[in-house]
Order: structure tokens, then sequence, then C-alpha cells
């Protein structure tokens, strides 16, 4: 069968394709060819810099075009040639010297791949191509659901909520404040992923610029490498490197998301459980179905497939965090296939970004079994009671409400007033008390 949105093996390329088509940009073959292109020009064009042949500026936007302007026809130019290569950066070199022909440049093209390895080229390409889908793809996707969790809380921040600790009655909250517990995580957690460098191999066969320095001994590659992966691709160069990257810091980089990742799992739980409980009804689309067998049902099926996809994606990033910072001495080949796989559970990532904002948009107010719960749980200003009656330094206060509440499911708000009349304290304190009710004792919330 021809490969198809029907054919595909994985949903990401079948099921999720229309949704998730803009990430081959970044994680596809024919991106990862364009960003070895990329890399093996601007290397070239960095070694002209360095006045080891000439280039004229029409040569060097030329050859630039070769990735600018790459196209999906040319990609297939270049897996042609690995049939023959069986070795797809051999192929990607052959490519570009083949245009330096056209360009009439045959006689620098042995300056193409100079002294490189293909992990040179792969662990510069593939950091480049995580970090710019990070940048224009993932930030941005984390960002705006902050932003819209934050306007949600802002929104709800009035809303009077029954908590529940251990899923029983607990001191009430906002349901405002619950939302900005989940945008602040998520916030404090993007900002550390941020800080984490974006790091790249570039070094020569086993990572000691061996063909460069037996070739031109007192040029500074050191310090021409550092450049170059730095200003040119806005990549931080390691120092000691084996033949390939040590790939720590993008270990470190997929356990941050993993940790972003938990918190959105922790948060599609809880507004799963707020539907069940039905503080949250849902919109009705017109003709969809929730269930095959029972009519009346309206799933919250976004924030479970959110949850699938982020379980998903997790189980996929901690094997790569746990896989490749480990290779045998200076390099096996394990990596490779690996690496390859890296824009799986990114894409599940954001598929389920895309599943968590459908679902917020789909989420209905319903006050009224909000307030219904809080009403049926007065035993909950207990803790409210006892701590001003500690304040007056009344005689064993917790236990006297202790006493009264615990195990008991009668608890109403005469049954409570009752009590409070009972009490040997002055008017002024029982009427302090009274005021106490489970839709005001909400605490207070940061400005």
């Amino acid at each position: 069968m021809d490969l198809s949105v029907l054919t595909a093996i994985s949903p990401i390329d079948g099921r999720y394709r229309q949704q998730l088509y803009h990430l081959s940009a970044y994680f596809s073959e024919y991106a990862l060819i364009r960003y070895r292109i990329r890399v093996e020009v601007e290397y070239f064009i960095a070694l002209a810099e360095k006045k080891l042949f000439n280039l004229k500026p029409a040569h060097i936007k030329a050859l630039r075009g070769l990735y600018e302007n790459f196209t999906q026809e040319k990609a297939q130019e270049i897996k042609n040639v690995e049939r023959v290569t069986n070795h797809d950066v051999k192929a990607v070199e052959y490519y570009i010297k083949k245009e330096l022909d056209t360009l009439k440049l045959s006689g620098i093209k042995e300056w193409v791949h100079f002294g490189l390895t293909s992990q040179d080229i792969n662990n510069t390409a593939i950091p480049l191509l995580w970090k710019e889908a990070l940048e224009h793809e993932y930030f941005p996707a984390v960002s705006n659901l902050i932003i819209e969790l934050q306007k949600l809380g802002k929104t709800w921040k009035d809303i009077p909520l029954l908590a529940r600790t251990h899923g029983q009655p607990a001191s009430p909250t906002r349901l405002g404040k619950e939302i900005m517990v989940f945008a602040e995580r998520l916030e404090q957690q993007l900002q550390l992923m941020q800080h984490i460098p974006y790091s790249c191999k570039f070094g020569g066969a086993t990572g000691n610029f061996n063909a460069h320095a037996v070739s031109f001994p007192r040029i500074d590659w050191i310090g021409f490498a550092n450049h170059f992966c730095a200003d040119k691709l806005g990549l931080q160069r390691q120092q000691y490197t084996t033949q390939i990257e040590h790939y720590d810091h993008f270990a470190a980089q997929f356990d941050a998301i993993r940790r972003l990742n938990t918190i959105m799992v922790d948060f599609c739980r809880d507004i799963w459980t707020y539907i069940s409980m039905e503080y949250f009804k849902q919109k009705i689309r017109k003709g969809e179905v929730g269930s095959s067998a029972m009519p009346h049902k309206v799933n919250p099926i976004d924030f479970e497939n959110a949850e699938g996809n982020l379980g998903f994606a997790n189980a996929i990033f901690e094997y790569l965090s746990a896989k490749l910072p480990v290779s045998r001495l200076q390099r096996d080949l394990t990596d490779s296939t690996v690496l390859r796989n890296i824009g799986v559970p990114f894409a599940h990532t954001i598929l389920s970004f895309k599943s968590i904002n459908k679902g917020l948009g789909k989420l209905v107010l319903n006050e009224t079994a909000i307030r219904y719960d809080l009403d049926q749980n007065w035993a909950v200003v207990a803790e409210a009671i006892q701590t001003i009656l500690r304040r007056e330094n009344y005689p064993n206060p917790y236990e006297a409400l202790k006493e009264l509440t615990r195990g008991n499911n009668e608890i109403t708000q005469e049954s409570l007033q009752d009590f409070i009349q009972s009490l040997k304290i002055s008017a002024t304190l029982k009427k302090e008390l009274k005021a106490i009710t489970p839709f005001n004792y909400v605490g207070i919330l940061p400005k």
C-alpha cells in the first residue's frame, strides 16, 4: 500500500497528520537532510572566511540557497545517492560537491566536509533542529497554555470551591486559585528548562581535531570551532568529546519536558474529576457522538486524549534521557537510530496541548453544582471555629469540634449554629463564628 494517513503505521503520520504535519519541518528525513546541508554549507563558508580559499558573495548566496530553498525533490535526489553510498552524511557531501560543480567551483569542492566525521554534522544538525523546534513550537505552546490558565484563574477567582484532600471534603478554596496552581507550576518549570544550554559536538573523528591540526597546525581550530558553533549555529560547543555529543543536555531537556508533561497530566485528571462531579459541563457540537450505545453521554475525551499522549511521550522521553548519554568507549552506533525518534514524543506532546486547549474551550462552569456541594459540607468550617476559639483561649476547642463533626454526615448550617450558640462565649464572638460559611471561608490569595 502507498503511504497515506490511512496506511501510516504511526498515528503521528496517520490519524493525527492534519494536526502535526508542520512538525515535519524539524523531525522528518527531509528536515534532517536539510539541516545537515545547512551545517555543511555554513562550515564551508566559515573555512572561506578563514582565508583557506576564496568565495565571492554571489557564491555564498547560492550556497545558502541550497538549504534555504531545499525541496523534497532535492531530498529524494540525496536519498538516491545514499542507496549507493549506504551512508547518509556522505550522500549529502556528494550532493553539495555536485552543486559546486554547477557553480563552476569544482576547484574548491574538496573543502566540503574538510576534516570532519559524520557526527560533526549530525551532532550539530540535530541539536539545531531540536533548538528551533523548541523555540518555534514547544515554548510558544507552553506559554500560550499558561496564559490561557491565567485568564481562567482571573475569571474564576471569586468562585468558592469545596476542596478535597485524600478525596474527602476539606477547607474551601477558590476555583481560580486552583487553576493558578497549574499556571505557576508550568511557568516555573518552563523557566528552568529555558536555562539548559543547546550543546553540540564538533571536533573531528574522535573529538581532537586530528585531521585539522595535522593539515594546518598553526590554525587555532578550537577557537574556530567554538566561534562557528556559537555564532553560526547558536550552539554551545562541548570542549572534550568522543566521536559523539554527550547528550547530557539533551537528557536534561527531555527530563524537563517530562516534568512539564507530568504537571499537565495532573491538570487533566483534576479537570476530568471536576467534570465527573458536574462542576463543569461541556459544550455540545452538533452531530458529535459521545457513546456508540448511550446517546446521553458527553465525555471529557479531550482531557483523556491529552493524558494518554502525555503519558506516551513521557515513556519515550524517559528512555531517550537514559539511553543517549551512554555509549561504548569513543562511540557506538546505538544513538543514531534512537535520535531519529526524538520527534515522536515531541509530536505527542504538541498533540496533547491541542487537546487541552480544545477541552478548555468546551468547559461551561456549573456554579449550581459547586454551591450545592459547599452547602452539603458545613463541617468544613470546623477548622475556622476551633482556630478562633484557640485565639480566645477557649478550653479544648479542637476536641470539641472533633466530637461534633468527625464522621458526622448530618452537619448543617442550623446544627453548627446551634453548637455555636451552646458555647459559653460572648455574644460578639458567637456572631463572628456564625458569620463563617463554606462560601466565604476561602482564605486569601496573592495580589
